[in-house]
């Protein structure tokens, strides 16, 4: 894959923006309990039948809206490797422990594995049927997914993990071109199984998310991070890669050149800001307004919110719908992130520069 024209790719981008509801929107406009919507697919058809049309008749049109999914596993593929799930009864699912040692990791990652034969794939791939016959004219999406090398390294080994590359580097470096192989393999089984596309060959793009790499040091990210997004990267596209990872520092950023991304997802990272990215990377970037930001701000507030995000050089602005927003006073502000959102587009596309933007905020 050739280097991005990284001088010219941010100023080639026109600006966006992208709000929608999540499925924990649902939740509170139906009251259906979250655990119901994991181990229940007739809670999941009821959750969109439902739940859809709340949000419409709330929010107005200028709201995306969800398509069906299965309740969303980020630990799907950690749990076909023997993982157990933990299902609260007012959370999101967690997991067991894989790995008291890196040895057990290896070990764990070197049996074979029948992934659409394991752990609650089965489950979850009857779940995705009854959404589809349910909804037959969408495209039903398949939620028991995987996570980036370093979150599933993670996941297997927990606190471990961080100490792995001090205490046993070369064993670690064996681990994670496990965790992709195993990862790769994982994606490929369900785009053949649940998709019913080809298990291999190039997309036009892929995206990893992968929160924790955020978590280890930038000294640590050309010999232990950046080889094992590679390999991942490489064995999807040779063409375009984006990815999330959160709570990264201002000395990761360079690195984001390095993987040869052409978008960032920093979703939320508390130790940067638009500006601060702007000033070390020069990959384009998108730039969230959280639901827990939402109350503490008013209309005006969020509209100059949007204008400092694009005057900073945010490539994109997006909001979602999230739990606790099933209400008037949230919709009110919702618009108000649209309607800055509009202005700016509109003014950009006419010429205005990211400063004009700024003289926006009042």
């Amino acid at each position: 894959m050739d280097q991005p024209d990284y001088a010219a790719l941010r100023s080639s981008i026109p600006f966006s923006y992208h709000v929608s509801a999540t499925y924990l929107a649902l939740l509170d406009a139906t009251r259906i309990p979250i655990k119901a919507m994991f181990l229940e697919p007739e809670a999941g058809v009821e959750l969109y039948r439902r739940g859809r049309p709340l949000i419409r008749e709330l929010y107005g049109e200028k709201i995306g809206l969800p398509a069906p999914i299965t309740a969303p596993v980020s630990y799907g593929h950690v749990n076909t490797l023997g993982a157990e799930l933990i299902f609260p009864d007012d959370g999101e699912v967690n997991l067991e422990t894989g790995a008291s040692t890196l040895a057990e990791g290896i070990a764990m990652l070197e049996r074979p594995v029948d992934f659409a034969r394991s752990g609650m794939f089965p489950f979850y791939r009857d779940y995705f049927q009854i959404l589809r016959r349910a909804f037959p004219d969408e495209a039903v999406g398949f939620g028991f997914k995987s996570e980036g090398p370093m979150t599933t390294g993670y996941l297997l080994r927990r606190d471990g993990f961080f100490f792995d590359p001090y205490d046993n580097p070369e064993e670690t470096k064996k681990f994670l071109a496990l965790i992709v192989r195993s990862v790769v393999g994982y994606i490929q089984c369900v785009n053949q199984v649940i998709y019913d596309k080809p298990a291999t060959g190039k997309l036009p793009s892929f995206g990893i998310a992968d929160d924790v790499g955020a978590m280890f040091n930038p000294d640590l990210w050309d010999e232990f991070v950046l080889p094992y997004y590679n390999l991942e990267f490489d064995a999807f596209t040779d063409r375009q890669r984006t990815m999330h990872i959160e709570d990264l520092r201002p000395a990761h950023l360079p690195f984001l050149e390095k993987l040869r991304l052409v978008n960032y997802d920093p979703s939320v990272s508390p130790r940067l800001t638009p500006k601060i990215i702007s000033e070390n990377t020069r990959v384009p970037f998108q730039w969230r307004l959280c639901n827990f930001q939402y109350p503490a701000m008013s209309a005006n507030d969020v509209k100059n919110w949007v204008f400092r995000a694009a005057a900073d050089g945010a490539s994109s602005v997006v909001s979602y719908v999230c739990q606790g927003m099933y209400n008037a006073e949230s919709a009110v502000k919702v618009h108000a992130f649209i309607e800055a959102a509009e202005a700016t587009r509109k003014a950009l596309d006419q010429g205005a520069g990211r400063a004009d933007i700024a003289r926006f905020i009042a």
